[in-house]
C-alpha cells in the first residue's frame, strides 16, 4: 500500500448515529461509532491522518526563528517572542499548543477504539498500534520541551475531563515517553524490513532516535543516551543506517531525498499533489523565484562554519579573509546558505534561473539610476530581500513546482543526529577519543568535503564542547532543532541577549563593525526557558498553572 500517496488528511473521530436514546443498531448505509473500526480501510485512513498531523512545515522551520540561526522580519509572533515580550496571549504559544494536543487527541481515538477490528491480524494491529503510540509520544515530548509540566492525556477524555486535568510533573511526562517507546520496539520492524512503498513509516530505529533525543535533552542521562545511540550504531536487529555520500543531495536531490541510507523519519510529501509544502518561497532570493525573505539566515550562523583547514574564522592563523568572507570554509555553507555572489544552479525546476545572486548594496550589475538596487540586494525594510544580507539554500528543490511547492520530505531525525549525539554524551562523561571523534564529527566533516587532516583529524587539545556544539549546529541548521539546543545547554541566555545580526553592509563601521543589526535580542533566564501556557486554556481549564514570569 503506499501509504503516503495515499495519506488522507480525514477525521479519526467516527461518525455518532443520532436518535433515540440506547439506540445501538449500526447503520447499512454509512460508518458509524459501531462499525468505522471494523473496516480495515477506515483504520488505515484513520492511521494515515495520525502521520499527517505528527508535525507541519511551519513549526518545522519556524523554532529556527527564535534561536540565533535566524531572523524573522514579518512573523509578528517570532518578533515578539525573539524580544522577550511575548506573553500568555502571544498566538505561538496557543497554535502549537493546541496542533500537540489535537494529535494526541486522534492518537487516543485511534487507541482506544483499533481493538473493535477483527478483520486485520494480530501483527498488523499491534504495528499500527506501536506507530500510533510513538506520534502520541513525540507530540508528548514536544509539548514538555516548550512549556515543561502539561497535562499528560494517555486515555480518551471527554470535553468535561479536559476542562479539569492538572499539569503533569515533566519528568513524569519524560517517563512515560521512555516507557512508551520502549514498549513498541518490539511491534515495529526495522528499516530494512519496509515493504516497496512503505518508506516514512515508523521503525525500531525512529523509536531509538526519539529515545536518544528525549535522554540527550534531560542532560543527566548521557550515559543512557550512549547506550541507544549504541543499539543504532552497531546492532543491525535495530536497522541499518549511515551516512549518505552527499550533504547537499540529502536536502536537494529528489530521489536521494525519498530515499537515502541516511533518513530514520521525515514529514512525508508527495510531489504534484495537495501534500506539498511551500515554504522555501519565502527563504529564497527573489530573482529566483522569491516572494519575500521570512527567515533569514544571521550573520552569527555563517561565522560558526570553519575554515576548510578546520580552524574558527577567528583563530590564528586560519586565513580568514574579511574581504572575502565565504571563500575556503566549510563546504556546508553553500549547501546551507546564498551570501554574495552566490551562484544559484537552478537544475531544471520550475523557478527562476541559475544566476549570480547579488546581495551587497550597489553590486548588481543591471543597478540603473531608475532601479538603483537589484532584487536581491540588502535594502533596509523591504520585506523581498532578506534583513540580514543572506538566504537559504538548503531544503531547496529544483523539481518544485511554481512557487516552490515541494514533495521534497523534512527531517524529523537522521544519522547525523545520532552521531552528534553520541559524540556529545561521550565528551560529556570524559570518554571522547580518536576513535570516537572518527565515528563521529571527523566522520561528518569527510562527508561534507573536508580534506585537510587538520580539519578531519582528532583535536587532542582543543575545546571538545565548544567543537561539537559548533558541529551540531551547522550539520543540522534549518531542522529545527538550534532552539532546543541554546535551551538545554542553557546558553541561550548568552546568546539571545543582543543583536542578531546580518551582513556587513549597513556602511556604519562605527556600529557593530558594519554588521546588519536586525533584531535586538532578549531573553529573561527566569522566564523564556519555558513558553507561557496559553491563557484560552488557562480560562477553560482551572486546573492549570501558568509558568513563572507570564
Amino acid at each position: 500500500m503506499k501509504l503516503f500517496k495515499k495519506l488522507l488528511i480525514v477525521s479519526a473521530a467516527v461518525i455518532v448515529s443520532s436518535g433515540c436514546k440506547k439506540l445501538n443498531i449500526a447503520p447499512t448505509d454509512s460508518y458509524s461509532s459501531l462499525n468505522f473500526w471494523t473496516t480495515s480501510a477506515n483504520v488505515y485512513n484513520a492511521l494515515n491522518n495520525n502521520y499527517g498531523l505528527i508535525l507541519n512545515s511551519s513549526m518545522y522551520f519556524n523554532p529556527e526563528g527564535v534561536s540565533d540561526n535566524a531572523y524573522s522580519q514579518s512573523n509578528s509572533d517570532l518578533l515578539l517572542i525573539g524580544s522577550g515580550t511575548a506573553n500568555a496571549q502571544t498566538a505561538e504559544f496557543a497554535n502549537d499548543w493546541a496542533y500537540y494536543y489535537k494529535t494526541i487527541k486522534s492518537c487516543n481515538e485511534f487507541l482506544a477504539n483499533i481493538g473493535q477490528n477483527k478483520t486485520l491480524d494480530a501483527a498488523t494491529i499491534a504495528r499500527v498500534t506501536a506507530e500510533t503510540r510513538f506520534i502520541r509520544a513525540f507530540e508528548d515530548f514536544n509539548l514538555t520541551k516548550w512549556y515543561g509540566d502539561v497535562p499528560l492525556v494517555n486515555t480518551d477524555i471527554t470535553e468535561d475531563q479536559s476542562k479539569v486535568i492538572p499539569r503533569t510533573p515533566k519528568a513524569d511526562v519524560v517517563t512515560f515517553i521512555m516507557n512508551e517507546l520502549n514498549a513498541i520496539i518490539p511491534a515495529l520492524p526495522t528499516n530494512d524490513q519496509l515493504a516497496p512503498g512503505e518508506n516514512g513509516r515508523i521503525t525500531k530505529g525512529a523509536a531509538l532516535a526519539l529515545e536518544a533525543r528525549v535522554l540527550l535533552y534531560q542532560g543527566n542521562r548521557m550515559a543512557d543516551v550512549v547506550t541507544v545511540c549504541e543499539s543504532l550504531m552497531s546492532n543491525p536487529a535495530n536497522g541499518t543506517y549511515s551516512l549518505n555520500p552527499s550533504y547537499s543531495n540529502l536536502f536537494s536531490d529528489p530521489s536521494t531525498n525519498k530515499n537515502n541510507p541516511e533518513t530514520i523519519l521525515s514529514l512525508q510529501y508527495v510531489p504534484n499533489t495537495t501534500r506539498v509544502w511551500s515554504d522555501f518561497w519565502d527563504f529564497a532570493p527573489n530573482s529566483v523565484g522569491g516572494r519575500t525573505s521570512e527567515l533569514a539566515p544571521t550573520q552569527e550562523l555563517i561565522n560558526d562554519y570553519i575554515m576548510l583547514n578546520g580552524a574558527g574564522i577567528t583563530d590564528a592563523g586560519s586565513g580568514y579573509d574579511a574581504s572575502n568572507p565565504y571563500v575556503n570554509r566549510d563546504p556546508r555553507l553553500t549547501a546551507t546558505v546564498v551570501y554574495d555572489k552566490y551562484f544559484w544552479n537552478n537544475g531544471n525546476g520550475a523557478n527562476g534561473t541559475s544566476k549570480t545572486i547579488y546581495i551587497k548594496p550597489g553590486s548588481d550589475p543591471s543597478d540603473n539610476q531608475s532601479q538603483p538596487n537589484g532584487p536581491d540586494e540588502y535594502v533596509e525594510g523591504r520585506e523581498s530581500s532578506s534583513p540580514t544580507g543572506y538566504y537559504w539554500r538548503k531544503y531547496f528543490d529544483p523539481g518544485a513546482q511554481v512557487n516552490f511547492a515541494s514533495g521534497n520530505n523534512l527531517y524529523l531525525f537522521r544519522y547525523a543526529e545520532i552521531l552528534l549525539d553520541y559524540a556529545e554524551a561521550k565528551n560529556s562523561l570524559g570518554q571522547m577519543n580518536a576513535t570516537i571523534w572518527n565515528e563521529t564529527i571527523g566522520a561528518l566533516r569527510v562527508r561534507a568535503g573536508f580534506t585537510n587532516p587538520s580539519a578531519t583529524g582528532y583535536p587532542a587539545n582543543g575545546d571538545m564542547t565548544n567543537i561539537i556544539r559548533r558541529e551540531r549546529r551547522v550539520e543540522l541548521a534549518l531542522e529545527g532543532l538550534r532552539t532546543d539546543d541554546i535551551k538545554r545547554w542553557k546558553t541561550a541566555e548568552v546568546v539571545l541577549n543582543g543583536y542578531a545580526h546580518g551582513a556587513q553592509f549597513s556602511g556604519d563601521p562605527a556600529t557593530d563593525n558594519g554588521f546588519i543589526r536586525a533584531q535586538k535580542r532578549q531573553f529573561n533566564p527566569a522566564r523564556d526557558y519555558l513558553w507561557a501556557i496559553p491563557s484560552g486554556d488557562l480560562s477553560l481549564d482551572k486546573s492549570l498553572t501558568q509558568n513563572p514570569g507570564y
